[in-house]
C-alpha cells in the first residue's frame, strides 16, 4: 500500500526561506531542515540558498555520501504537487494587426519627409537658379 505524503506547491515552500523555518526541494521531494541547518557540513548559508527552487543539480553537484541521502528522510515532510503549474515567464510579442499597411506607411513618412523635402527643394533651387542663367 503506497504511502501518502503532503503535496506542497513550489510557491509555498519557496515562502519557508530562513533560518527559523528553511524547507528545501530536493528532485521533488521537501525537507524541513531548519533543525539541520547548524550541522550542516557546509554551513546554513548552503541550504538557505537552495530555497525558492528545486536544488537538485545542486544537491547532486555537492557529491553527498550515502549516509547523507539516508538521513535526508528524517527531514522528508512531503512533494512537490504535480497538479500545480510553476509560472513561467510570459513572452510578450506585439500582434500585428490589420492597419499593418498603413503604419508601415506612417513610419516611412515619418523618417523619409525630411530628407525628401530636402531633396525637393534642391530640385526647386537647381531649376530656378538654371532659368535664371
Amino acid at each position: 500500500m503506497p504511502t501518502l505524503t503532503k503535496l506542497y506547491s513550489m510557491k509555498e515552500a519557496a515562502l519557508h526561506n530562513t533560518p527559523e523555518d528553511c524547507w528545501v526541494v530536493v528532485d521533488g521531494k521537501i525537507y524541513d531542515v531548519t533543525k539541520y541547518l547548524e550541522d550542516h557540513p557546509g554551513g546554513a548559508d548552503v541550504l538557505l540558498e537552495a530555497t525558492g527552487k528545486d536544488a537538485k543539480e545542486e544537491f547532486d553537484d555537492a557529491g553527498h555520501s550515502k549516509s547523507a541521502i539516508e538521513l535526508m528522510q528524517d527531514y522528508f515532510i512531503g512533494e512537490l504537487d504535480p497538479t500545480t503549474e510553476i509560472p513561467e515567464m510570459d513572452v510578450f510579442r506585439k500582434e500585428r494587426d490589420t492597419g499593418f499597411a498603413s503604419k508601415l506607411m506612417e513610419s516611412a513618412v515619418q523618417y523619409w519627409a525630411i530628407p525628401a523635402a530636402a531633396v525637393g527643394i534642391s530640385v526647386v533651387v537647381a531649376i530656378l537658379y538654371a532659368r535664371r542663367k
